[in-house]
C-alpha cells in the first residue's frame, strides 16, 4: 500500500512540475523516473483534460484507479469533442485571416465548458501529428504550390529504337487542401521543368500566390540563404501567370516536406501499380494520372474528406485565374546592328530592323515560337512576328534612315519589271542574275548597278551590253561594266555578221547539202 502512495504522489509531482513549465527532463531526473515513464503520465494528463487544481482534489485511491484504466487511445467525451471539431478548424485555418485564437473562440461558443486556450492549441498540435505526420505547416488556400522531383526514375520504351529510357516523375501540390499533380518527362532539363510546371497550373485550373522548388539548376541559378537567382526562364513563367518564385532554403526540410511526403505517398499508390518499360510517354502518363485521380479523391487520414473535396470546396475559388495564352519560352541572342540598320538572328539565319539610330550598337535578342523582342540597355527598342524563313529581311520602314528606306523597298519582282520595261533582254540578263544567286537579295545590288547604265550610256547600249553579256552566259555586274568600258556592245559579232551576210538562193549556186 506505501508503494501505491508513492506512485501517485510522484503522479502529482510529475503534474505539478509540468504544469509549472519544468522539462520532461528535469522531471525525470529530479523523481528518479525513466523519460517514457514521465512522458506516459504527461500523455495521458492531457487526454484527461484535467487540470492541476481537479488532479490535487483526488485521493491516491481514485487517481490510481484513474490513470491506471486509462490508455492514450482512450479518451474522455470532453477532449472527443474537441477532436471532432479539429476537421473543420483545419479546413477554416487555410483561409485569409482566420487563427487559432479565432476558432477557439467559435468553439468556446459551442462547448462553453470546454478547453482555454493553451490546452486548445496544444491537442490541436497532437491532433494534427496524430491524422498527418508530414503536414505539420499552416498551409493558407491559394498561398503556395510546391514542386519537385521524384529521386526514384521511372522506364519507357523507345518506340524508334526499342531501348529503354529512364525518364522523371515530376511532383506539383497545393498546400492547403494537398490536392496533388504528376507527370513523367523527358529530363529535369529547363525546358521539360517550366512546360510541367505549367502543365500543373494548368491542372489546378488557376495560379498560386507562390510557385516553391527545390534549389535544381532549372530552377534556380544560385542559391542563397537571402536572395537566391531564379532562372531567367521561370521567373518569366512567373510573370506570365501572375505569381512569384520561392525557392525552397537549402538544408531547411520543414520548406519541402509537404511534397516530399506526396513523392513518398505516390511511390505507393502510382509506382507500385505502374505497367513501366513496355510504352511509350504519352501512355505511362495516360497510366499515371488514371491513379492521381484514385489518389486525389480518396479520403483523407482521420479527416471525412479527400483532396479534390477540400481543393474544391475551399482552395480553388482562392487561386487566380489563368492568362487566356500558354507560356513561351523566350531564348536570348546577342548581336551587332549592321550598316543596313538590321540584326541577324542566327538561329534563323534572317534578319530584323531595328531603328537606325542604334546602327553598330550591341543589343540582346530575345526571341519565342511567335516573337522576336530586340533590347538595348534593357530598353526594347523593336518587336517583330518571328519569320523561320532563312536570308528573309523582317523591315519596319520608319526603322530606316531616309537615304535606306529606298532600299527597303527592293524585290526580285521589282527589279525585273523594271528591267523589261527597258527590253526584253535586259529582263532576262537581270532574271539570269538573280537565279544565280543562293538568295535573290545577294543579287539587288547588282541589279541595281546594272539598270543605271541606262542613265549613263543611254538605252540602246544597255541592251546591246546585255545582249552581249547573255551571249558569254557570264551574269554579273561586273561582266556589263566592262562591255560598256570597252565598247564590246558596239562591236559586231563574227558569227552573227556571218550569218546576216548568208548567200540567198540561187539554182547556179551549190548549196551546203551538196556537201553531205
Amino acid at each position: 500500500m506505501a508503494n501505491k502512495i508513492t506512485d501517485m504522489s510522484k503522479i502529482r509531482k510529475v503534474i505539478k512540475f509540468y504544469s509549472n513549465g519544468k522539462s520532461k527532463l528535469f522531471i525525470s531526473s529530479y523523481l528518479s523516473l525513466s523519460r517514457n515513464t514521465v512522458k506516459k503520465y504527461i500523455s495521458l494528463y492531457e487526454i484527461l483534460g484535467l487540470n492541476l487544481d481537479a488532479i490535487n482534489a483526488k485521493t491516491d485511491a481514485e487517481l490510481e484507479l484513474l490513470f491506471s484504466n486509462t490508455t492514450v487511445e482512450s479518451i474522455s467525451p470532453k477532449l472527443q469533442s474537441l477532436y471532432d471539431f479539429f476537421p473543420k478548424m483545419e479546413r477554416e485555418l487555410k483561409k485569409v485571416g482566420i487563427t487559432i485564437h479565432h476558432m477557439w473562440e467559435q468553439y468556446l461558443v459551442l462547448h462553453p465548458d470546454g478547453f482555454q486556450s493553451s490546452q486548445f492549441r496544444h491537442h490541436y498540435k497532437i491532433w494534427g501529428k496524430r491524422v498527418n505526420p508530414v503536414m505539420h505547416m499552416n498551409h493558407k488556400s491559394g498561398d503556395k504550390m510546391y514542386v519537385d522531383y521524384a529521386g526514384k526514375t521511372l522506364s519507357i520504351i523507345d518506340k524508334e529504337s526499342g531501348e529503354l529510357k529512364e525518364v522523371q516523375f515530376f511532383v506539383a501540390i497545393l498546400g492547403a487542401s494537398q490536392y496533388t499533380y504528376a507527370e513523367a518527362s523527358m529530363s529535369q532539363q529547363k525546358e521539360d521543368f517550366i512546360r510541367s510546371v505549367e502543365n500543373a497550373i494548368r491542372f489546378f485550373e488557376g495560379t498560386p500566390a507562390a510557385i516553391v522548388p527545390d534549389n535544381l539548376k532549372s530552377a534556380v541559378i544560385k542559391s542563397s540563404r537571402f536572395e537566391p537567382t531564379i532562372n531567367e526562364t521561370l521567373a518569366d513563367l512567373a510573370e506570365h501567370y501572375e505569381t512569384t518564385i520561392l525557392p525552397a532554403r537549402a538544408y531547411k526540410p520543414r520548406d519541402k516536406s509537404l511534397v516530399e511526403g506526396a513523392v513518398k505517398i505516390l511511390y505507393r499508390r502510382i509506382y507500385a501499380n505502374l505497367q513501366q518499360g513496355s510504352c511509350g510517354l504519352d501512355e505511362l502518363n495516360s497510366e499515371i494520372w488514371d491513379l492521381l485521380d484514385s489518389h486525389n479523391k480518396r479520403k483523407l487520414t482521420g479527416r471525412p474528406y479527400s483532396r479534390y473535396e477540400l481543393f474544391l470546396e475551399d482552395e480553388k475559388q482562392q487561386l487566380r485565374p489563368l492568362p487566356e495564352r500558354r507560356f513561351e519560352i523566350r531564348y536570348q541572342s546577342f548581336a551587332t546592328v549592321m550598316q543596313n540598320g538590321h540584326v541577324q538572328l542566327s538561329r534563323d539565319k534572317n534578319y530584323y530592323s531595328v531603328p537606325y539610330q542604334y546602327i553598330k550598337k550591341k543589343i540582346k535578342i530575345l526571341y519565342t515560337s511567335s516573337t522576336v523582342e530586340i533590347y538595348y540597355k534593357y530598353n526594347r527598342i523593336a518587336m517583330h512576328r518571328r519569320n523561320y524563313k532563312p536570308y528573309v529581311y523582317t523591315t519596319i520602314t520608319e526603322h530606316l534612315a531616309s537615304t535606306h528606306q529606298f532600299v527597303a523597298g527592293w524585290s526580285a519582282a521589282r527589279f525585273i519589271d523594271w528591267a523589261n520595261s527597258i527590253d526584253t533582254a535586259v529582263g532576262e540578263y537581270i532574271l539570269q542574275i538573280i537565279d544565280s544567286r543562293n538568295h535573290p537579295e545577294q543579287a539587288y545590288k547588282s541589279c541595281l548597278g546594272i539598270l543605271n547604265f541606262e542613265k549613263k550610256v543611254g538605252r540602246e547600249r544597255l541592251i546591246g551590253a546585255c545582249k552581249r553579256a547573255l551571249d558569254f552566259k557570264i551574269y554579273s555586274f561586273k561582266t556589263v561594266q566592262k562591255i560598256l568600258e570597252n565598247n564590246l556592245d558596239q562591236m559586231i559579232d563574227p558569227e552573227k555578221e556571218e550569218k546576216e551576210q548568208e548567200l540567198p538562193d540561187h539554182g547556179n549556186i551549190r548549196g551546203k547539202q551538196y556537201y553531205h
